[in-house]
């Protein structure tokens, strides 16, 4: 039996609210505790990613986005670590528990977090997309939104000793712990990923059913509030100016759809 509306439309509500308060524990915690926000914003970013993909999308899809993103993760992070492409040579840090093929649990979590915003973020913005051309205008825009996403969240693990990267530079200016090599990595995983991700979502989805606005909040104040965090806590203004630079162009698109839906 199906979820009534309502409570498919509360759960990743109620999840966007508690994962925005637990992040914004992040920078005032230090050491173990700041370990276990780490892990708890993971958890219920994933979990907001899957609990949305079923609820607005049906259950098919929910578990195909687990599957498929988590599976994604892992066999792309451990080809990464075992032969230093596409994102360049790096290692993990001891404070992330368990590992499959390398690579922690946390990883393919994270990788949950962020992969079903950015496709529901790069449908949006390629509606306006001539039909013959919106499949690979979406899974472009998806793929460019995942990678920025990562150009703010990685600096931030970077500092806090997750994983180290063997030869840091040359980085994009104001950030000297990430190379480029790691950005050109997430688009091209993303472009796999997305377009995987699109073609899933076209086989098994039986909706939209609610709204998407639970996980594109999530994700605004993931980047917005991580560069704020960033510039005023963290010590790391470059990647703070990074996500409010990115952040513009995806803001300004939006306003512009808004404002034509209006007329």
């Amino acid at each position: 039996m199906a979820a009534p509306p309502g409570v498919r439309s509360a759960v990743p509500w109620a999840l966007t609210a508690v994962l925005v308060a637990t992040a914004i524990a992040y920078p005032l915690t230090d050491g173990g505790a700041r370990t276990a926000v780490s892990w708890a914003v993971v958890l219920l970013g994933a979990a907001l990613s899957v609990a949305h993909a079923a609820g607005s999308r049906g259950a098919r899809t929910g578990l195909g986005v687990l599957g498929l993103v988590a599976g994604a993760a892992v066999v792309l992070e451990s080809i990464g670590l075992a032969t230093g492409f596409p994102y360049g040579s790096y290692d993990y840090g001891d404070d992330l528990g368990p590992t499959l093929l390398g690579v922690p649990f946390l990883v393919p979590l994270a990788w949950l977090m962020m992969a079903w915003p950015s496709w529901l973020l790069g449908s949006r913005l390629t509606r306006g997309v001539r039909a013959g051309r919106r499949r690979p205008a979406r899974v472009a825009a998806a793929a460019a939104v995942f990678a920025a996403w990562d150009v703010v969240l990685d600096p931030q693990m970077v500092q806090a000793g997750y994983w180290t990267w063997t030869h840091p530079s040359p980085g994009l200016p104001g950030i000297d712990t990430v190379p480029l090599t790691n950005l050109a990595g997430w688009l091209l995983a993303g472009l796999l990923l997305m377009a995987l991700l699109d073609r899933l979502v076209e086989r098994t989805a039986t909706g939209p059913r609610t709204g998407d606005g639970a996980p594109l909040a999530a994700l605004g104040w993931m980047t917005l509030g991580g560069a704020l965090a960033h510039a005023g806590w963290l010590d790391l203004p470059g990647s703070a100016a990074w996500g409010a630079t990115l952040a513009v162009p995806v803001l300004a698109a939006l306003a512009v759809q808004a404002a034509r839906a209006r007329r």
